[in-house]
């Protein structure tokens, strides 16, 4: 099992990484695309500005006829050169000639002249072609001081971002770490311990709400476990103390206890302990959710069975009521559900009982009446707890082991069904069993 406090990174440290990725990520791509974007606008706005003057110039010329030597450079160091439709090269002073690209059309064209960077846009006119160009260094200088601060700015952000991000996890998760802390301090001896809760409805009001639920659950089965080992080891030591009394008795006084007689409480005893452990058993197993659906039962027949067992000791039976009546599950545990109850009804009637088995919508019924003395309506439920005799003024043995109602009501939950307890026609107890048809 992984211990939670070591090893692995801790939520807010795994946020805080994830959303200063992300910022850091989007920050950067939306810094390099703002520079490019500066830097079109940037030469766009020189594009526009150059084709602008190269218009009105081209319009002051006379009719279009340009000496070939003529020049002229700007005081805002714009470029104006004149290329001839009959040369190749563009002249840029009286003494030389510098072959400069010659842009093919309306687009304006990048280049360089004397290391510096240039925008140049081209007029064509019937003699020759006028081309103008100004330097980029400003443009270039605003990009760069533009990605400057931005390349500044950016891990700046990242980090201020991140420790924000951090703080914000940090007081979000501050309240789930108070929860952890104080659930970890439960133990045993503090089960009724309960989270405080802020009593703002929100998620983490939810989750402190859903442990005392929890909590509430692991104390609830953390007493029922205690009530049942102490119950269970009562019920063993029962029989083991009464089998060591009378073998001290039978030693003790040989004529007063005899072999014979030791014989038959040892057997006795032994088997009202084989009992209560096979029934703790298949509790055990229940608790665990082993049940084998293995096919179709037929409900009828079980039942006719445990009344034919019932009446070979003797008992009045009246299965009259039974009908055919299928259901899925597991035939052993249903076999011994339904002989519990009819044992259970066999103890408690005076003269006799009945058994009943019918199918009601989707819902397979069974029932065992008796004609004893009932049970009270604000003792039906505890009936089927484990351990519980209702009756204490009669023998153990004439009461069982205590578990034989308590194994009907898991093998119905077990079975997606349940047990209740009504009163009887006969006036005694009747025992209802509710469980799923089977499937057609």
């Amino acid at each position: 099992m992984v211990d939670a406090r070591r090893g692995g990174l801790r939520i807010r440290t795994r946020v805080t990484a994830i959303a200063t990725l992300v910022v850091a990520l989007a920050l950067t791509l939306g810094a390099v695309w703002m520079v490019a974007l500066l830097s079109q606008n940037l030469n766009a706005g020189v594009a526009t500005r150059l084709e602008s003057e190269s218009a009105s110039i081209a319009e002051g010329l006379d009719g279009g006829l340009v000496p070939a030597a003529w020049i002229a450079e700007r005081d805002d160091d714009t470029l104006i050169a004149w290329r001839p439709a009959s040369e190749s090269t563009v002249v840029v002073n009286a003494d030389d000639a510098l072959a400069l690209p010659a842009p093919p059309g309306a687009d304006p064209v990048r280049t360089v002249i004397d290391g510096d960077a240039y925008l140049v846009v081209a007029e064509t006119l019937e003699t020759g072609q006028l081309l103008l160009g100004a330097p980029l260094r400003d443009v270039e200088a605003a990009v760069a001081e533009t990605a400057t601060l931005l390349a500044i700015g950016v891990p700046i952000a990242v980090i201020v971002i991140g420790v924000v991000v951090w703080l914000v996890a940090a007081r979000a998760l501050a309240p789930v770490e108070r929860i952890r802390r104080q659930v970890d301090e439960i133990d045993a001896d503090a089960l009724d311990r309960r989270v405080p809760t802020r009593g703002n409805g929100d998620e983490i009001d939810l989750l402190a709400a859903t442990m005392n639920r929890m909590l509430a659950r692991v104390e609830s089965g953390y007493d029922a476990q205690q009530r049942f080992v102490g119950d269970a080891s009562h019920e063993l030591r029962s029989p083991l103390a009464t089998m060591r009394q009378f073998a001290e008795l039978a030693r003790a006084h040989p004529d007063v206890a005899p072999p014979g007689e030791l014989a038959d409480v040892v057997i006795d005893e032994g088997e009202r302990m084989q009992e209560i452990l096979e029934g703790l058993l298949l509790l055990a197993r229940l608790d665990e959710g082993a049940v084998r659906s293995a096919g179709v039962v037929d409900l009828d027949d079980l039942a006719l069975a445990a009344a034919a067992g019932v009446r070979d000791r003797g008992v009045d039976v009246d299965a009259t009521a039974v009908g055919a009546v299928q259901v899925a599950g597991d035939a052993r545990l249903l076999r011994r559900a339904v002989q519990n109850l009819v044992d259970n009804a066999g103890r408690h009637a005076r003269t006799r009982i009945a058994i009943g088995v019918r199918a009601v919508g989707q819902t397979a019924l069974l029932w065992v009446d008796d004609d004893g003395g009932g049970i009270a309506a604000s003792e039906r439920d505890r009936v089927f707890d484990r351990f519980v005799r209702l009756d204490e003024a009669r023998s153990r043995d004439a009461g069982g082991s205590g578990l034989g109602l308590a194994i009907v009501r898991e093998v119905a939950r077990a079975h997606g069904g349940r047990v209740r307890v009504d009163e009887a026609p006969l006036g005694g107890a009747r025992f209802v069993i509710e469980l799923p048809l089977a499937a057609a």
